[in-house]
């Protein structure tokens, strides 16, 4: 995390940083092109930016929809203690389900907002009772069934920097 916090980004590695965000198996001979570099110091700047931390892999978006039917929820969760411990055990304990596709601590009323995808309702309701059961500390969940997604794109990368 440190060397993160002592890699200065100029506006070239924000174009690299937001143009992988959005297209991560680009040719580096293109990624090299758009950013307006030669391919080596292109290729250099983001071994630089992977060394740092600052991109932690590349991934596939995988369309949910063509592998089969599914549910993705979003769920905000209460705990019963706020003791650093009940944090640290419902954490570790959300780290090990795979259907939690995303877990952030939040503030506002609610602990955590965790994002889940399973095949169906049921195992929804399977999971959430699973946790419930885990002597993970949750106190109440409400949950919120995605009908129709609407946008979902890495974040504006330009607008961070200050």
């Amino acid at each position: 995390m440190q060397a993160m916090r002592n890699t200065r980004l100029d506006d070239r590695d924000i174009a690299i940083l937001a143009t992988l965000s959005r297209e991560g198996r680009i040719a580096k001979t293109e990624l090299a092109a758009r950013v307006n570099l030669s391919p080596t110091p292109c290729w250099d700047r983001m071994k630089r930016l992977e060394k740092a931390g600052l991109i932690r892999g590349y991934r596939a978006e995988v369309d949910l929809d063509l592998l089969g039917p599914h549910v993705q929820v979003f769920v905000t969760v209460e705990l019963d203690s706020h003791k650093a411990e009940a944090f640290q055990l419902f954490e570790r304990t959300v780290a090990r389900m795979d259907a939690v596709t995303g877990c952030w601590a939040i503030g506002g009323g609610y602990d955590y907002l965790m994002q889940v995808v399973t095949r169906d309702v049921a195992a929804f309701q399977e999971l959430m009772d699973g946790l419930l059961e885990s002597r993970a500390g949750l106190r109440r969940y409400y949950s919120y069934i995605v009908t129709k997604p609407i946008k979902s794109d890495p974040p504006a990368l330009g607008l961070l920097k200050g």
